[in-house]
């Protein structure tokens, strides 16, 4: 039976999903980060499919979400947006060595992934830490850069933004740090999972696409990279694409080994 448990790893909140009669064995381990105005809860239908397939799930809430919300206004968390990303990374690292001295990790086997804002926050922590053995990004894009230069002038359009030409160029000199884009050589090989609704308008098809193509040249294992799309689908997860998911990463895996790397 697949068991729910609700913990901290410091000061995140996190729900563990994981067959309960190993929850405190080392498994191999997906750490996977929610959306924009989402919460750790709402991940847990694509968590149970992957803990039935041998993994430990960690879903997170992210700053200014979830239990960590705190009152914070709209607009302010809009704001906050990149801000929030980063903080993920961050806290990404945190996450692993703590569950690391507990034993909890399979051979140091960890995989990441997340939806739209849980998806942009994967591609940047692949610029950052080689220890992660695979990826999946649910309609995110790895296109930092060019996704914050789109928000910017889609905002503009509608209001002012209340942020100054120079902090705008600040922000987005430190987003070029993350961008797995223009650090493609930061691959190395690990195995992606890539899914996006061709509707999507609140991150268009277009910032994944191109990428996928340009990163199989990186790749002399083209199998290694899995890219999905649905004709009909907006900016929402269909359960084509859990399944999909988790059946991809469970290639990779069973409940004693994980073959990720």
């Amino acid at each position: 039976m697949i068991g729910i448990y609700k913990q901290n790893i410091r000061h995140i909140p996190c729900l563990f999903v994981v067959d309960e009669k190993r929850e405190k064995d080392p498994l191999p381990l997906v750490i996977y980060f929610h959306g924009f105005t989402s919460a750790k809860e709402h991940n847990l239908d694509t968590a149970y499919l992957l803990a039935e397939k041998g993994f430990r799930v960690v879903l997170p809430d992210s700053l200014h979400h979830g239990e960590r919300e705190k009152g914070i206004s709209a607009e302010d968390r809009m704001l906050s947006f990149w801000d929030i990303v980063m903080e993920n990374v961050k806290e990404l690292e945190l996450m692993k060595h703590t569950l690391d001295e507990k034993g909890l990790i399979l051979s140091g086997n960890i995989a990441v992934a997340g939806t739209s804002m849980g998806g942009i926050t994967t591609a940047a922590a692949l610029t950052k830490y080689s220890w992660i053995k695979g990826a999946a990004i649910m309609m995110g894009t790895p296109k930092l850069t060019a996704y914050f230069r789109f928000l910017i002038d889609h905002v503009q359009k509608t209001r002012k933004i209340p942020l100054t030409e120079k902090e705008i160029a600040a922000a987005e000199e430190k987003i070029q740090q993350y961008d797995l884009s223009q650090k493609m050589d930061n691959l190395h090989g690990r195995p992606l999972f890539f899914w996006h609704g061709e509707q999507d308008t609140t991150i268009p098809i277009h910032f994944t696409e191109p990428f996928v193509e340009d990163a199989k040249g990186f790749y002399e294992n083209k199998d290694r990279i899995q890219w999905i799309k649905e004709r009909e689908q907006g900016h929402k997860v269909s359960r084509k694409a859990k399944l999909a998911l988790a059946d991809w990463l469970g290639n990779y895996s069973d409940a004693n080994h994980f073959k990720i790397g």
